[in-house]
């Protein structure tokens, strides 16, 4: 599965979380289990992505700063929720799997968005404004996604991105870096907050980095010869199904 996940991370670029967490929710993994494994993986796959872009001065690292200050919060006080209602409530797992379900379906969307329509976005205010103007927006929405993300282990990278082209007017190199910096970030404090409530199998973690490290680079090597836009796509309808399924939508209706 690690190699699987890999592979078509290094093809596509589709992010990792968004295509594992649904995965070992499906195969029986407990939902609490899936999301903290999910991050530590997370973390120590960025780490190496991170070293990789600040070598190439790819990371804007004022940008990265604002959404932390907003993000870190967030994730925090997302983690100790899930431990809450787990402790009172005992439907922390049920929780989960909602709010994945929802989040899945929010990240496919986003990458059919970004897969077809991100040339199309015009340079608006926002984008020409100095950094300092935005900041309390940054903040702001760093919060929000971080929140989702602590919850989900979904949205560090795909949805930040998404924020990344709204806001700013960046070279492709740069918003990757800079949205991988933060990500790194992000998910090591929440996956550090997972792993003190017992929330990661550390096994299991390791076993898909021992998987993921070759499939990832067979999937880069390959990456130049394949139509990406249509393999994001096909990718992105998948995690959108798995959404749907784990998140009960067709059961509402």
């Amino acid at each position: 599965m690690g190699m699987l996940v890999g592979f078509l991370v290094g093809l596509t670029g589709v992010g990792a979380a968004s295509l594992l967490t649904p995965l070992l929710v499906i195969i029986g993994v407990n939902p609490t289990i899936a999301v903290g494994t999910d991050l530590v993986y997370n973390s120590i796959t960025k780490f190496f992505g991170v070293i990789q872009h600040w070598r190439q001065k790819t990371i804007d690292w004022a940008i990265v700063k604002y959404f932390a200050i907003g993000s870190i919060p967030a994730v925090v006080a997302a983690v100790f929720l899930l431990r809450l209602f787990e402790s009172y409530y005992h439907n922390g797992e049920a929780l989960i799997k909602h709010a994945l379900g929802f989040v899945l379906i929010l990240a496919a969307t986003a990458t059919l968005f970004k897969a077809f329509f991100d040339h199309k976005i015009k340079p608006n205010r926002l984008q020409t404004a100095p950094i300092e103007e935005k900041k309390g927006i940054i903040i702001a929405i760093g919060a929000g996604l971080g929140f989702i993300v602590g919850l989900t282990s979904i949205g560090s990278g795909s949805l930040y991105a998404i924020a990344l082209m709204y806001l700013f007017s960046m070279s492709a190199a740069r918003l990757v870096g800079t949205d991988i910096a933060h990500a790194f970030f992000l998910a090591t404090v929440a996956g550090v907050l997972h792993a003190g409530l017992g929330n990661v199998n550390f096994e299991l973690a390791f076993n898909l980095l021992l998987g993921s490290v070759p499939g990832v680079l067979l999937g880069s090597t390959l990456s130049t010869k394949a139509p990406s836009k249509i393999t994001r796509a096909i990718i992105a309808s998948l995690i959108l199904i798995s959404g749907v399924k784990i998140s009960g939508v067709l059961d509402l209706i």
